[in-house]
């Protein structure tokens, strides 16, 4: 089946069940893992083989994120690059040492500077293979700040450049009861 043929949300289910199922059967990497029509899909949805493969491999190996969690993902970064880019790629990968360490804080709160760029470098596209949003360190962080992956990338777009409007929105949500 063509997944050009395919609303994005199904041609996507179907990539993502697929490389979850072969992911199963032995370990791959991106440039295996894929077919050149799927990574012509997801290039297609502001995703690319890397990415898709990091959370599949994380659902693999500890169940986490869920399916759901990677599409919301994928639409906000899918609504993001159709608007804002244009459909166009940067073209450009973020360097891992323009990164703040995981050790910087901001208000006293640990992660939350490096996890701000990764939001914007999903974002625009530009994750290097060996940087992951949504990855074993992000999720235990946004959990005890009462947010979920996709609501956290999008306030980061919300937010623009202000780190400030951020960082206030983290703390508005660390301080709320989980799940108002």
């Amino acid at each position: 089946m063509s997944h050009s043929n395919l609303v994005w949300p199904d041609g996507f289910r179907t990539v993502y069940d697929r490389a979850v199922k072969s992911y199963r059967s032995g370990p791959k990497r991106a440039d295996t893992l894929f077919s050149a029509e799927e990574k012509t899909f997801l290039a297609g949805i502001g995703c690319s083989a890397q990415e898709l493969l990091d959370f599949v491999e994380d659902y693999c190996n500890s169940d986490e994120p869920t399916y759901e969690t990677v599409l919301l993902v994928t639409s906000i970064r899918r609504h993001y690059f159709r608007t804002v880019q244009q459909g166009k790629t940067t073209g450009k990968l973020a360097s891992m040492e323009a990164l703040p360490p995981k050790d910087a804080q901001v208000a006293g709160i640990r992660w939350l500077p490096r996890i701000i760029e990764k939001a914007r470098i999903k974002l625009r596209g530009e994750m290097p293979a060996e940087l992951m949003y949504g990855c074993g360190g992000d999720r235990p962080f946004l959990k005890s700040m009462n947010l979920e992956l996709a609501d956290f990338l999008q306030r980061v777009w919300d937010c623009g450049d202000d780190n400030q409007k951020i960082v206030n929105a983290v703390i508005a949500a660390r301080d709320s009861t989980p799940g108002s």
